[in-house]
């Protein structure tokens, strides 16, 4: 530097220089404008940053108005006994509530020790874990500590829909609104409430949501029982759900066990000894066992049961307590019911194994129907749909036969692949293909105990299902029911309303519908059996006795009282898309000729009634149902109805008996000891096959047929429904005592003739042609017959001259006949016994006075009426009482054909 005199004198000049000092102006003046703005910046950037973060809090929710409680919960559906059969989840809804009490501490302790160490302490925020988060971040460069406390983290699944934001300044927001309701919170909940929440509320992997659900996927035991090592891997799974799932992620979940542990020990929530344990627990092999186990087991296609379950639910939360659709959906997927059902299970598992074993069916019955579905995008742009009909339609212009049934689905795929090559151009794209088969012929079953109208076990097809809530043929479906409903419409009323009995009788012979020329055909067409009880007209199921009944009771009174037994699809009037109106009052009716049929349950509870002493109990499928919090909503008691009288059923039931024993399903149904009664049903070209029975425990209905109507039952095999219901009732049956049907005091007994109907005349109808006629009936008090019978007559024939014998004819040439006096319209099994009209007014003209002495008495072997022993006839079976003495002759064996339909006579 220049100290020198001059040198001074220079930098004395400069400072005082008007530049110099114009240039020091200028730097002070910038330097207060800078220090100005950051002060300005500052208090600005402050000022900015509290209104920022005012806004956030402003936005934040109301604590009033934020509900934390979890929400969306999994339905359980139980058993008769109270054991799970599945659970029902709906999204995000895998969520078994549990309470806190029932959340061992172990449980909670180490949730708290991995994510909320001072949540005990802490005002909703811990302050202390914020700084270290901080720190750790700095020093490590990365921030990815967490601080979030068990509040926060209750409000961040519960408010904030689990805080996944893409942006910064949305996650900021959270964050800030999140701690901020959490110190609101805590003062609004205790400390107990907010872990209960929370413990609820955590998604812990494989789809659960809560400890209870994720404790039951993991090791298949309730939360309350989970040991310390099962404790700390489920509490591990908190971080990551995917990267520490137990079950896909067993080493990295292991560590963060390991990690929980030492924790747990170093607060002291546990002692050296439980730590040690617990490092030794293969707990992870035990994990891969149950899940092996819930994987095979756990189906998410629900049973038939369940299907007809839900749907009935919803329905009655619906009627009952005024839920929408929507409403009820989301209680029942989501809303944690528990239903107490009427299924029993080991009854279930019988009846699912007997309708799914194929070899229980005919060998021709082991074929697929194809269901076929094709869509194509077109190079022009438009879309072409084929189904099953169109591919029907291209190969029977080729093969007349085909159709659409294979004996395996490898058959079928051939036939698709031609199909599709067919239709197929370039440029064409195949958007979607579906196949699918269904066995043929189909089976649909019920069983029911007829005490309480509990359904037992539903059955609604025979084959793998598919999916859920499919068409369920036990309950959803129409078909018709032949001659089932002969019981229901027709004789019950008939018995119960109309002044009949089972020992009144109609004519059995050729007959027309009145004011028509359709015949009524019985099911073996061209036999007429004559004058014919009611009771034989049961377990022979004839048709036109049953026509003829109906007609004289009216079809009127049948409808009311199928109306009474619980029947949706019987109409009295209706008009059908074609334009015509259709009524099921009439004489049709009787047979099972319906507008539109009967579903299976309805059917089954009809004959319920009668195996319950003629009370009507509406089927049910379940008792109760409870919210999630434990709360009844729905108590299922059925409504009852006595629909006929105590004495209706059993002379019902004791004409079904009959059924079983020398009727049409006599070759086919046989419990040993144990008393069955019940009614066969054909429709038209066997479409429809049916069995309806039931023991003095439970009734049972069985339906076999094809879903669309297409294949041909009468070429195979018309009885494989019935040998169904008998292996299935045998098995549902062992074990139980014999049981009879009890017989009620109002009925009494009296011995009748089977061709009047009437009391029988002593020493004649015993003796009638064909054999005797005499049996022994039921009747309600007071429904007796009182008049004898005078359908029969006994004559004393000459026998030299074949005429009524007269006073002068030796004893020894004279032999009595018992002949029917009835008058025919048509030949019948009567028409031989007819009293013929050259006996009626004559008197033998061979034995005079003059002459008596004269002639021989020898009988004359060509003489019409020489029996020398009694000639062989066609009688008919007289179903058997105790104590009752009668003849038989051959029953419907298995070569039955089978019953027909109304248009066909049944």
């Amino acid at each position: 530097m220049d100290f020198s005199k001059r040198g001074t004198a220079n930098k004395q000049r400069n400072i005082h220089s008007t530049s110099q000092k114009l240039s020091k102006k200028a730097l002070i003046s910038f330097l207060r404008t800078c220090i100005v703005c950051i002060v300005a910046i500052s208090i600005i950037g402050t000022f900015t940053g509290l209104g920022a973060l005012k806004g956030m809090l402003d936005s934040a929710p109301s604590i009033d108005s934020i509900d934390v409680k979890p929400s969306g919960f999994s339905t359980i559906i139980y058993d008769s006994e109270g054991n799970e059969i599945q659970k029902l989840v709906g999204s995000q809804a895998n969520r078994i509530y549990v309470d806190l009490k029932n959340i061992p501490e172990v449980v909670q302790n180490a949730f708290i020790s991995t994510e909320d160490e001072r949540f005990w302490t802490h005002n909703g925020i811990d302050v202390k874990g914020i700084f270290r988060a901080f720190f750790v971040g700095v020093k490590s460069g990365r921030f990815s500590e967490g601080a979030s406390t068990l509040t926060q983290q209750l409000l961040k699944n519960q408010v904030f829909e689990g805080g996944n934001e893409d942006k910064f300044f949305d996650k900021l927001q959270r964050k800030v609104q999140e701690q901020y309701l959490a110190i609101k919170l805590e003062d609004k909940l205790d400390k107990n409430q907010i872990l209960e929440y929370y413990l609820n509320t955590i998604n812990l992997g494989q789809g659960t949501l809560g400890v209870q659900a994720a404790s039951l996927r993991y090791f298949n035991k309730d939360v309350k029982k989970l040991t310390l090592s099962e404790a700390a891997v489920i509490a591990g799974i908190t971080q990551s759900p995917v990267y520490l799932n137990p079950i896909t992620h067993p080493e990295d979940n292991a560590a963060k066990r390991n990690i929980i542990l030492s924790k747990m020990l170093e607060q002291g929530h546990i002692t050296q000894e439980e730590y040690d344990e617990a490092l030794k627990d293969d707990v992870y092999e035990r994990i891969q066992l149950v899940n092996e186990e819930q994987i095979s087991t756990n189906s998410t296609t629900n049973s038939y049961f369940v299907d007809e379950l839900i749907l009935q639910v919803q329905e009655d939360l619906q009627d009952k307590l005024g839920y929408t659709e929507t409403q009820a959906i989301n209680a029942i997927y989501r809303g944690g019911l528990r239903i107490n059902t009427t299924q029993d299970t080991k009854l279930q598992e019988i009846c699912d194994t007997v309708i799914n074993d194929e070899s229980n069916y005919p060998e021709a019955y082991h074929i697929y129907e194809l269901t076929y579905a094709l869509s194509i995008l077109k190079a022009d742009g438009s879309t072409i749909n084929y189904s099953e009909g169109h591919l029907k339609n291209y190969f029977t212009s080729k093969q007349p036969s085909f159709n659409l049934f294979f004996k395996n689905k490898v058959d079928a795929d051939a036939y698709t692949e031609e199909f599709k090559a067919s239709v197929l151009e370039s440029g064409d794209e195949i958007l979607g293909e579906k196949k699918t088969f269904t066995l043929q012929p189909q089976v649909s079953f019920v069983l029911m105990n007829q005490n309480n109208g509990q359904v037992l076990a539903l059955v609604g097809g025979r084959g793998e299902k598919e999916g859920s809530l499919t068409l369920n043929r036990a309950t959803r479906t129409l078909r018709q029911p032949g001659s089932t409903f002969k019981v229901l419409s027709t004789y019950l009323p008939a018995l119960d309303n109309a002044g009949m009995t089972l020992a009144t009788v109609q004519d059995d012979a050729p007959y027309k519908y009145p004011g028509t020329n359709t015949t009524v055909n019985n099911w073996r067409r061209g036999v007429y059996n004559g004058l014919t009880t009611l009771r034989e007209a049961i377990w022979n199921s004839n048709n036109i006795v049953t026509v003829k009944t109906l007609e004289q009771i009216t079809p009127q009174l049948g409808y009311s009282y199928l109306m009474k037994l619980g029947f949706t699809s019987i109409v009295d009037s209706v008009t059908t898309e074609d334009g015509k109106v259709h009524s099921d009052i009439n004489l049709p009716m009787g047979l099972g000729g319906l507008t539109y049929g009967v579903k299976n349950l309805e059917l089954t509870s009809a004959f319920a009634s009668i195996a319950n002493n003629g009370i009507y109990t509406e089927p049910t499928l379940y008792t109760q149902i409870y919210d999630h919090n434990g709360k009844l909503i729905i108590d299922n008691t059925p409504t009852t109805s006595q629909v006929m009288k105590e004495s209706t059923a059993f002379l019902l039931t004791s004409a079904m008996e009959d059924v079983v024993k020398i009727g049409t399903a006599a070759s086919y149904i046989n419990l040993g000891s144990m008393p069955v009664a019940g009614k066969t049903g054909t429709s038209t070209d066997s479409k429809d096959l049916w069995f309806v029975g039931y023991t003095p425990y439970y009734t049972a209905g069985i339906w076999g047929g094809y879903d669309n109507n297409t294949g041909d039952q009468n070429r195979v095999n018309t009885s494989y429904h019935k040998r169904l219901w008998n292996l299935i009732m045998k098995k549902v049956h062992e074990g139980y005592e014999k049981k009879t049907f009890t017989k009620p005091d109002s009925i009494v007994t009296a011995k009748i003739c089977t061709k009047s109907g009437k009391l029988a005349r002593d020493g004649v109808c015993e003796f009638a042609q064909g054999g005797s006629t005499v049996r022994t009936e039921y009747f309600a008090k007071g429904t007796v017959p009182t008049e004898i019978c005078d359908t029969h007559v006994k004559i004393r024939i000459c026998k030299v001259s074949g005429l009524q014998a007269g006073e002068f004819c030796p004893e020894g040439d004279i032999h009595d006949k018992v002949f029917l006096v009835k008058e025919e319209t048509g030949a019948t099994k009567d028409t031989p016994y007819l009293l013929p009209k050259s006996l009626e007014d004559s008197v033998c003209n061979v034995h005079t006075s003059a002459s008596t002495g004269d002639l021989e008495t020898e009988p004359n072997p060509d003489d019409e009426y020489y029996d020398e022993e009694e000639e062989e006839t066609d009688e008919e079976v007289i179903p058997p009482i105790p104590d009752v003495s009668i003849p038989t002759t051959p029953n419907p064996g298995p070569d039955n054909p089978g019953e027909q339909t109304p248009s066909e006579g049944e």
